[in-house]
């Protein structure tokens, strides 16, 4: 066994010196890479500022005449309409798409052939449409015991129904107001039916405004009188506070003047079919590679060169070996 030992030994030793020549043998390897590529970019120095020159320029060209505009409306579709803002949107979308000019014309576009998109997408907020009514909220527990609650929440058939959406406008100029905003409203809220439905409900809004009116006028009296016949008692409030018809008539009349709180925001929100909360136009769109081509079209450029350059060298060191080989 004694003389087994010196063996193995020498044997190691071998492995590692060929572990570390091979390993040596590696990093030559990168290094005469490394200096391959220095010398190849020093002899094609001047090819590579040509190219970044002519990238930048036509970069900073197509910048300059081809940018980017993003507008948004933020509108809240009542009287149930979220099916008919997203059917109107998809078609004023497919229009575009098609370049139906007489169509946008038609509605009061101007400069149609700048306008790139209109797209709708949901504003999430899963709160406030659980806590609009107890319906909602039962049916976001019942979905939520039965599936993914994120999933839920960006579904399609959830989503449409929360109460507020963003119109994204896209346009390849600035646009006005008068030019393409009001035309996009007016299209929404062109419907005769939601029409008739919007005229209804405030109608009714403006009864129940006057009838709570009057109801508090009645209980104002009410307890003006009351107060009348108690005046010669020496602890009104103990009086007040022991009776509970006057305690339940204040609280109806606290509840009726929360109720035309409501009311009234509703009457001011209701004044469209597809009401307008907040409009933010012309912002330029720097998404993806918009006003970014004159760093962008370089490095292309340059990509491209360095590509065709190792192509070709792979192509003449394999044709070489194809011909010594014949």
């Amino acid at each position: 066994m004694s003389t087994n030992v010196p063996q193995n030994q020498e044997d190691q030793e071998i492995d590692l010196s060929q572990i570390f020549k091979k390993i040596g043998v590696f990093f030559e390897g990168i290094a005469t890479t490394i200096f391959k590529g220095i010398l190849f970019i020093k002899n094609n120095i001047l090819t590579f500022l040509l190219l970044f020159v002519i990238g930048f320029g036509l970069g900073f060209y197509l910048d300059c005449n081809h940018k980017s505009y993003e507008s948004e409306i933020i509108v809240m579709p009542n009287f149930n309409s979220n099916d008919y803002l997203y059917s109107k949107i998809n078609l004023l979308n497919s229009k575009i798409k098609e370049n139906d000019t007489v169509f946008l014309k038609k509605l009061g576009f101007e400069d149609v052939n700048q306008i790139n998109s209109v797209e709708i997408k949901p504003i999430l907020d899963i709160y406030k449409f659980a806590s609009s009514n107890v319906r909602n909220f039962e049916l976001i527990k019942l979905m939520s015991e039965k599936g993914d609650l994120n999933k839920i929440v960006e579904a399609n058939l959830t989503s449409k129904n929360y109460p507020f959406h963003a119109v994204n406008i896209s346009t390849s100029s600035m646009i006005t107001s008068e030019g393409l905003i009001n035309p996009v409203l007016a299209y929404l809220n062109s419907s005769e039916y939601y029409s008739k439905i919007k005229t209804e409900n405030r109608n009714n809004i403006e009864i129940k405004i006057k009838q709570s009116d009057l109801i508090i006028n009645q209980i104002d009296g009410f307890l003006a009188a009351a107060q009348n016949n108690t005046r010669g008692t020496s602890n009104n409030l103990v009086y007040y506070n022991e009776n509970s018809q006057l305690n339940n008539i204040i609280k109806t009349k606290d509840s009726l003047i929360t109720g035309q709180g409501y009311q009234r925001i509703e009457r001011i929100n209701s004044d469209k079919v597809i009401k307008d909360v907040s409009i933010v136009t012309n912002l330029k769109n720097t998404k993806g590679i918009n006003g970014k081509l004159k760093l962008i079209l370089p490095l292309v450029l340059i990509s491209l060169f360095l590509i065709f350059s190792i192509f070709i060298r792979f192509y003449k060191r394999q044709k070489v070996k194809f011909e010594n080989n014949i």
